[in-house]
């Protein structure tokens, strides 16, 4: 076989282009890492709860 005999190679189509990324501070803007948003409601909800336990204490030693 010559290399005029083979069929000529189809070149695959183009990849789409990748989405543009966002600048790391335009996501810092408008998004909260889940781990930050799960650890704050975390310690918030565990906080409210020791304070309460805390004037509970209070409130039962002072009688």
């Amino acid at each position: 076989m010559s290399e005029h005999d083979a069929a000529p190679a189809e070149e695959p189509a183009p990849a789409p282009a990748p989405a543009p990324r966002k600048s790391i501070e335009e996501t810092a803007e408008t998004k909260f890492p889940r781990g930050l948003v799960v650890r704050l409601f975390a310690y918030l909800v565990a906080g409210h709860i020791f304070a309460g336990f805390l004037y509970l204490l209070f409130e039962v030693g002072g009688k």
